[in-house]
């Protein structure tokens, strides 16, 4: 990696592990931050504040990583979950900065937005990450990610509702990973 991306030692490995599948993102600055806590969020993505009016090659973007998080009154480890769904989960985060590079940054803005106000542009915000990290052949580490939430004993179904409703359903992912192989068999 050069340095274009700023990773803590302790995550460094699984998060390059999920930068190989965005090679469009090689030169893209990232920096990668472990916080305490994040509102709402057990990660998040989005352009630094300086860069939002740059132009898009110019962007820079910063992941958080919240070092816990807290599902029906019990504490996880962030970074003590298994590597996979770790990874899953970078890659879906990775996803949104693929989003985002595909912006102005007046359809930037007015995403962040609507993001922030709109539960009907939440779920197009996160089925779209989603589907970047299957159109980058991800499904394996998306699918690890939300089977480790939905069939974990100690996470609510409140959550589990939640998962359900903004993101992509495993039957969702595998519609599309069928879609796009046969996309690449239809081009090659």
């Amino acid at each position: 990696m050069d340095n274009s991306k700023i990773i803590p030692e302790k995550i460094k490995e699984k998060v390059q592990h999920a930068l190989r599948y965005y090679p469009q993102l090689n030169d893209v600055y990232i920096e990668f931050k472990i916080k305490k806590n994040i509102k709402k969020s057990t990660m998040q993505a989005r352009p630094t504040f300086g860069s939002f009016f740059k132009p898009k090659k110019d962007r820079k973007y910063l992941i958080l990583i919240s070092q816990k998080f807290k599902i029906s009154g019990k504490e996880f480890s962030t970074l003590d979950i298994p590597d996979d769904i770790f990874i899953g989960w970078i890659g879906h985060e990775l996803g949104h900065i693929m989003d985002y590079q595909n912006r102005g940054k007046w359809n930037l803005i007015w995403f962040g937005i609507r993001y922030l106000f709109s539960e009907n542009y939440i779920v197009k915000a996160e089925r779209a990450a989603d589907n970047f990290a299957v159109q980058h052949k991800m499904e394996d580490y998306i699918l690890k990610t939300k089977n480790f939430i939905l069939s974990h004993a100690d996470i609510s179904e409140v959550y589990k509702n939640r998962m359900r409703k903004y993101y992509l359903s495993p039957e969702e992912i595998m519609v599309l990973v069928a879609e796009r192989d046969k996309m690449k068999e239809v081009l090659s």
